[in-house]
């Protein structure tokens, strides 16, 4: 069972606690297919549904809401079962209860979140593309949401080690495979764009791993502070490819899954998740621990 996690990089409006003490709990719980359940304890609606509803993203329209029946159940409760497809588009998606129509939807609070069929990961060869993955979570104010993703391709971290100052990842690629001529390409975000490359050393056609040196992104500082994205090039005229880790349990990793800094020539290196669950590494020059 996964224990309560809140995702502090949820940009919510805290609500008052008597909002979230009024508000229906729900059960969720995924199976090995992909398959999500959520369950509610009885209700007074004739017909009530559930409602999935995107929050916005920076830039880029929402995709429109998602509604399910809720289904009576032996025990006198409620229950709607969500298909892997068709798949949510990538982001946050709020939980609701409709309880009548024109009545405005009521956002859900989480109860047992059973996500041990995500730990058992995927096959990249039996994966269905595009990726798609479905992670329930609470939010940083305590309601329940989904966090989807849904790519062409993927490389799935599977061990990231650090040495000295480099850092070596062990990756699984899904929706593409590797071919003569992958690269591995750090990009360094902003104006002053940069890029250094690796060769990754192939494991079958989907594995793949490569080591990154500290020093060759401190050869060229454009700022104080300058953070790399990783990606894998699986071949000359394949597309790029985000690398980092989103097949299991945890919705979001930036807060949890933290890697100690580097000090190296006057600053620090350190690989970190981005709030994507991305990988990514965070050059700092501006100041050394004390």
């Amino acid at each position: 069972m996964t224990p309560a996690r809140p995702d502090a990089s949820h940009p919510e409006t805290p609500r008052p606690e008597a909002l979230r003490t009024e508000a229906p709990r729900a059960d969720c719980h995924i199976d090995t297919d992909g398959r999500l359940t959520v369950r509610l304890a009885p209700l007074t609606a004739d017909r009530p549904r559930l409602l999935l509803r995107q929050h916005p993203r920076k830039g880029r329209p929402e995709d429109p809401p998602r509604t399910a029946d809720l289904e009576p159940t032996a025990d006198g409760g409620r229950r709607a079962v969500l298909d892997p497809t068709p798949p949510l588009a990538e982001g946050r998606w709020d939980l609701c209860l409709l309880d009548g129509p024109g009545a405005p939807p009521v956002r859900l609070l989480p109860g047992l979140l059973d996500l041990r069929a995500l730990l058992a990961g995927r096959d990249p060869d039996r994966t269905p593309e595009p990726l798609a993955v479905r992670i329930p979570y609470p939010t940083k104010d305590g309601f329940l949401a989904l966090r989807t993703w849904l790519r062409p391709a993927h490389a799935e971290i599977d061990t990231l080690r650090l040495s000295g100052h480099t850092m070596t990842v062990r990756a699984r690629l899904f929706g593409a495979r590797i071919t003569e001529g992958a690269e591995i390409r750090l990009i360094r975000r902003g104006q002053n764009r940069a890029v250094r490359t690796y060769t990754p050393s192939p494991e079958g056609t989907r594995g793949f791993s490569f080591t990154a040196d500290y020093r060759d992104l401190l050869a060229d500082r454009a700022a104080d502070r300058d953070l790399w994205d990783v990606f894998l090039r699986p071949g000359p005229a394949g597309p790029r490819v985000r690398v980092g880790r989103l097949l299991d349990d945890v919705a979001q990793r930036k807060a949890i899954f933290v890697y100690p800094a580097t000090p190296l020539d006057g600053a620090t290196v350190r690989p970190y998740y981005t709030v994507d669950n991305d990988l990514a590494l965070d050059v700092d020059g501006r100041a050394l621990p004390g």
